[in-house]
């Protein structure tokens, strides 16, 4: 059902992008380009358009903040059906909302794994669990179904021998990541998915044991992309442009910068807006995670997620192309288009 619902919703949402047409995000009357960026952030983060913005990147390209994301398959849905003109989300959600035909493109890399950001998953000390097997019948917290800490789940259980028969088995269940950490102590999951800040801290506090890793299977590699629409791109090239080569180099700003110099850029941002946020959580950042220079994106990492899908029957066998989903034709430290 979950599985259906999460397809059903993909096609309403490409379907949409035909009555809507590109209303918003579109060139103007004339010819002129959009010059302001609609999308969505997150409390007490900083994004990479902020920090371009920030770093004077962006030039006449102005940022319209209409509200924080829940999710990376919400905040390229809303890039999808025109609420936005841009958005995030793991690669392999991307790869689900082009097989419905959403009319997007992934244009730059914008978060990943490696040694330090990733996603752990944790049991509590003492756990009977040590392994794949010893999941069956048991409950993992992760943010969100259909996307990277289901992914990662996934293919540990698969290459840890399990039938499908027995993966489904193994229950995910969504839990607000905040709440992630008190639900594994309080014993309503048996597994918890944590990443950056929250993963940080539960360590602090002791109790609890790495059962694996996502760098573990993958090692380091980019997880997420940002998309624009298509018939943005086609009616925006020199905006397009422009935004892209400002992310690409504000992403290979915090690859060149100390941690100390992000975080302290990241605080100022963050004051400076005036949302009434904690700072607290950027305190704790400890690397971008983006595995190319300036988000370039490679084949492998769509493609490995074509296959996980295939697998799981979520698309049909040569459904999706690497070569339908992605670009680096905008970003400068990329070489081309899809490569």
């Amino acid at each position: 059902m979950i599985r259906t619902s999460h397809t059903l919703l993909s096609v309403l949402l490409a379907a949409s992008l035909v009555a809507c047409g590109s209303a918003s995000g579109s060139a103007r009357p004339g010819g002129s380009e959009v010059t302001e960026l609609r999308y969505q952030g997150s409390v007490g983060a900083v994004t990479f358009p902020e920090l371009a913005q920030e770093l004077g990147y962006l030039g006449d390209v102005r940022l319209k903040w209409i509200g924080n994301t829940t999710s990376g398959p919400q905040d390229i849905q809303s890039a999808a059906t025109g609420q936005t003109d841009f958005g995030g989300a793991f690669n392999g959600a991307i790869i689900k909302l082009v097989a419905a035909r959403a009319p997007i493109k992934a244009v730059v890399g914008y978060y990943g794994s490696d040694e330090k950001s990733y996603i752990g998953y944790y049991v509590a000390d003492g756990s009977p669990i040590k392994g794949p097997r010893d999941l069956i019948g048991k409950k993992i917290g992760v943010n969100t179904l259909g996307a990277h800490l289901e992914a990662v789940l996934k293919e540990y259980l698969k290459r840890g021998g399990l039938t499908p028969e027995e993966i489904d088995k193994v229950e995910l269940v969504v839990v607000p990541p905040v709440n992630t950490e008190q639900a594994l102590r309080q014993g309503q999951i048996d597994v918890a998915a944590l990443g950056g800040i929250l993963r940080d801290k539960a360590l602090e506090r002791g109790g609890i044991t790495p059962l694996f890793k996502d760098i573990d299977l993958f090692g380091s590699f980019t997880a997420g992309s940002v998309v624009l629409r298509e018939d943005f791109i086609a009616e925006n090239p020199n905006t397009t442009k422009k935004f892209v080569e400002a992310y690409a180099k504000a992403i290979e700003w915090t690859q060149t910068h100390s941690r100390e110099e992000v975080v302290a850029k990241y605080k100022e941002i963050i004051a400076k807006r005036g949302r009434n946020e904690d700072t607290t959580a950027v305190e704790f950042w400890q690397s971008s995670g983006v595995r190319g220079k300036g988000g370039v994106i490679e084949a492998k990492e769509f493609q490995t997620w074509i296959d996980w899908l295939e697998r799981e029957g979520e698309v049909k066998a040569g459904q999706v192309k690497t070569s339908d989903l992605y670009t680096n034709e905008f970003n400068p430290f990329g070489n081309g288009s899809a490569s």
